[in-house]
């Protein structure tokens, strides 16, 4: 019997625990005959108490394990980070990786018997930098883990670990930075750097540490968590002298770090560098998407900037340097900017008066009264294609008027106020006024005119279609930015509906899951056969029209120029396309600023980007060269004495 009770006391598993609960269970069963409650509730507490006691008293006096790590004096705990996962275009060509690297941290109150003289020597740190860090260290926590020193290769690192034993409370993880072999994308891709102050103490479920990197923008951001993995974990067994004396408990409870996931993106990676370079010298922004599926082929915003600048250890430096660009290379235009659309929108008023009936294809406003002034004479509104290919104001003006009073009511100021909500419902299945959806942060929803904005404008039942003619040639009240516009081209495409935009279709492998919302459709509700009478008129657009500069030998191509009014130097070139008219493949969108009519700077950089897809290649070199080489300089560069536009 004393053997067995000994047995019981002394056995490192939950033997005694298991065997004493059954003893405990059969004492209840005897106290709940005796129906004495309160002493039943007393002794079970009483008794939880002395099973800890005893096995607390075995693990620290008895078990000789312990005795043995108390000699060794301690067990380190190494975090493992895993390198993140990297991004791929549509090709498989690398278009972000990592490169690995070591970074130094500090626990201050481990830090003993320092020569701190020496330890600036050997890394190369000025006393005032060794001072000042692990004074904030400290400010930190005395007994939490800092980041010291940033980013020492693995050559640092080699020549510096074996002097590591002489510093306590110092010591290395490896780590990694970020590299962008093509140099491309800067906006869509974002950045990472050490974690926001505000976005650290924020932390619901604390993962990372102070001086962790994290996406803050872009692709980074919007999938953080897939990109970065998961952490492992190492337990080592360190001596006094603080000598790596091996593996705690062989492993057992170390886990490995698990590399983050790949992305495959929709990105064509040589049509986005042709797009680069197509708009050296310019500001402004380009979007190209498959129009089937919603993927982005292409998409910039500029001017930009070498991501590679953002991923180092001048991140600090470069960061400033770049916001002060006086035409703001942080901006991402593809997706924040606002913009009127300007006559790239007479094909949504089109589209939706063929639908509501008030026009067909053949309808004339040769002869009707408009406050705008024909460009070409009366025969710019002889009919829905004319209207399209010559960019008629006084032919939508027409239009959107007809859109406006279709209506049973007689009253005109509430009859705009039925038929403008109606409109905007319509305009809102076509992505303007809300977020498309694209899977990178920072989209705007844009602006078009509604019941609410003039209600505040002018006053409730204050305001009719006179107030607001200038919305029937993307005028006014309205803000959309340059993805909208390639969405609008790829939905006339499509011949009447859109798949959200997206850049990524594979997370871990090529054909790996990704958000359902990337692949949702959205239809317009417009029949498809009205679309076929908007795709006569672009195609005129570009064959006999202002869009002429965007044609290629053996290409059907459709387009439409459009002049966003500015009131700050020149209006902002717009251009948006898609082709061939049958099967399309690509649809694309492209703004100059300051750049005037969007024929002439705008429908180049598009033709030759469709050019290079449809085709592998470009034959028109000289065009290529021109459009290269064109400069438009914005009202924010002349103020900064950048050059001239030629």
């Amino acid at each position: 019997m004393k053997d067995r009770i000994l047995h019981i006391f002394l056995s490192p598993n939950n033997g005694f625990i298991l065997i004493f609960n059954e003893l405990c269970i059969k004492i209840l069963q005897v106290f709940d005959m005796l129906d004495n409650r309160r002493f039943i509730i007393l002794f079970f507490f009483t008794s939880i108490g002395v099973v800890y006691i005893l096995r607390l008293f075995y693990l620290q006096v008895l078990d000789p394990k312990y005795k043995s790590l108390e000699a060794t004096n301690a067990i380190k705990r190494e975090i493992e980070i895993p390198l993140r996962g990297q991004v791929y275009d549509r090709n498989g060509k690398l278009i972000v990786t990592n490169e690995e690297v070591y970074d130094m941290y500090v626990t201050p109150n481990k830090v003993k018997d320092l020569d701190t003289l020496k330890f600036c020597r050997v890394f190369n740190v000025t006393r005032g930098y060794f001072d000042s860090t692990l004074a904030n260290a400290v400010d930190f926590s005395p007994r939490r883990a800092s980041l010291f020193l940033r980013q020492l290769t693995k050559n640092d690192y080699a020549s510096t670990i074996d002097a590591m034993v002489h510093f306590k409370g110092f010591y290395f993880e490896q780590s990694f930075f970020r590299k962008y072999p093509p140099a491309t994308m800067a906006n869509a891709l974002g950045y990472i750097a050490e974690i926001p102050k505000k976005m650290y103490d924020s932390q619901e479920v604390p993962y990372y540490r102070k001086g962790d990197y994290i996406g803050l923008s872009g692709l980074e951001k919007q999938y953080e968590i897939e990109l970065r993995g998961t952490r492992g974990v190492k337990y080592t067994l360190m001596n006094v002298k603080g000598e790596d004396k091996g593996q705690y408990e062989n492993g057992e409870y170390d886990t490995l770090a698990v590399v983050g996931k790949n992305l495959y993106s929709t990105i064509d990676l040589d049509i986005q560098q042709l797009a680069d370079s197509l708009f050296e010298g310019k500001v402004g922004a380009l979007v190209a998407i498959e129009p089937n599926t919603g993927e982005i082929l292409a998409i910039g915003s500029y001017p930009t900037y070498d991501p590679n600048v953002l991923a180092g250890k001048l991140y600090s430096e470069n960061y400033v340097k770049l916001s002060k660009d006086p035409d703001k290379p942080f901006l991402n235009r593809a997706i924040s900017s606002f913009y009127r659309p300007g006559s790239t929108f007479k094909l949504v008023q089109a589209v939706i008066g063929l639908n509501e009936g008030v026009i067909t294809p053949s309808t004339s406003f040769a002869g009707s009264p408009s406050p705008f002034q024909f460009h070409s004479g009366p025969r710019e509104a002889a009919n829905l294609t004319v209207g399209i290919q010559l960019s008629s104001n006084p032919y939508f003006y027409n239009v959107y008027k007809r859109i406006i009073e279709n209506t049973k009511i007689s009253n005109p100021f509430l009859g705009a106020r039925e038929t403008l909500f109606k409109w905007g419902n319509t305009v809102k299945k076509f992505g303007f006024g809300v977020k498309l959806g694209i899977d990178i942060p920072g989209e705007n929803n844009g602006l078009i005119p509604t019941v609410e904005l003039y209600d505040k404008y002018y006053g409730k039942d204050r305001w009719k279609f006179s107030n607001f003619y200038s919305v029937s040639i993307g005028e006014g009240e309205f803000g959309v930015n340059v993805l909208k516009l390639a969405n609008l081209a790829a939905t006339i495409a499509n011949r009447g509906y859109w798949v959200t935009p997206h850049l990524v279709k594979g997370i871990g492998n090529e054909k790996g899951t990704t958000p359902k919302s990337n692949s949702e459709i959205h239809q317009t509700g417009i029949a498809a056969k009205h679309f076929e009478s908007i795709m006569d008129g672009m195609e005129q657009v570009v064959l006999n029209g202002t869009g002429r500069r965007a044609q290629i030998e053996g290409i059907r191509v459709m387009g439409k120029t459009g002049t966003s009014q500015n009131k700050k130097g020149k209006d902002h070139a717009i251009f948006i396309t898609f082709a061939p008219r049958d099967n399309p493949k690509i649809a694309i969108a492209a703004i100059v600023e300051n750049g005037g009519y969007g024929g002439t700077a705008s429908a180049p950089i598009t033709s030759l980007i469709m050019e290079k897809y449809l085709t592998g290649t470009i034959k028109r070199t000289a065009v290529k060269e021109a459009t290269k080489n064109a400069r438009y300089t914005t009202v924010a560069g002349k103020k900064a004495n950048l050059p001239e536009a030629e």
